[in-house]
């Protein structure tokens, strides 16, 4: 990634030892990371055009698609990526909350080996 800017993603999910995992694993594969457990610190510290990319926990207080739907109002070209530990398929999920636009890429299930969610955000973020 030294060739080209180097892409910033957010992380947004309740739990503290997930969060720190994660933002250490992106960084160590060259992505500038800003992580929140908290997800009404995490929007009010949001803004448009910062980052490339948020990586987001669709079940924790305050419910993940509404932080979606707050964050996509402030920044519509922002790539969001859902996290999941839910057994419910994404189908499920897209289909529940009425979401249908999205496409497989932005599920992943928890727990993800770092290689196949680095794979996935450099996919999502070429898209």
């Amino acid at each position: 990634m030294s060739e080209e800017k180097q892409k910033r993603i957010l992380i947004i999910d309740d739990d503290p030892d997930i969060t720190i995992t994660l933002r250490m694993s992106l960084e160590d594969n060259g992505f500038k990371v800003n992580s929140y457990t908290d997800p009404v610190l995490a929007f009010e510290n949001f803004s448009s055009d910062f980052y490339d990319l948020v990586l987001l926990d669709i079940k924790m207080k305050g419910d993940g698609f509404h932080l979606y739907q707050k964050i996509k109002r402030v920044d519509n070209r922002i790539k969001i990526c859902f996290l999941t530990a839910t057994e419910f398929f994404h189908e499920e999920i897209r289909k529940e909350q009425g979401f249908g636009q999205f496409n497989q890429e932005t599920f992943l299930r928890k727990p993800i080996e770092i290689k196949d969610l680095v794979h996935a955000i450099k996919k999502l973020l070429q898209s």
